[in-house]
């Protein structure tokens, strides 16, 4: 079942200031993003369940030290996938 990918204003703005700084990283977020939307829980993706502020939420490795933050929400009637953040391990934890 595929998702739909909803964009937060804060994803746009941390994946824009990413590509900005890294522009190489931009095909492999792409990639992360369509595995994501097949299957949240591909064996590559390392999905986890966030706990404390973050609780509710879950993340995603989307290169060795970037991080996609994402819940996962109703939309139009099918579950879609919220994308919260995208950065470093430091920056979105």
């Amino acid at each position: 079942m595929k998702r739909v990918l909803l964009k937060s204003t804060a994803f746009i703005r941390a994946a824009r200031r990413l590509v900005k700084k890294n522009p190489d990283a931009a095909a492999s977020v792409r990639e992360v993003l369509m595995s994501l939307a097949e299957d949240a829980f591909e064996a590559g993706l390392k999905t986890h369940k966030l706990k404390g502020d973050l609780a509710g939420s879950w993340a995603c490795s989307a290169g060795y030290d970037l991080r996609i933050v994402f819940e996962f929400v109703e939309h139009e009637g099918a579950e879609a996938v919220l994308l919260q953040t995208i950065g470093t391990h430091d920056e979105v934890y």
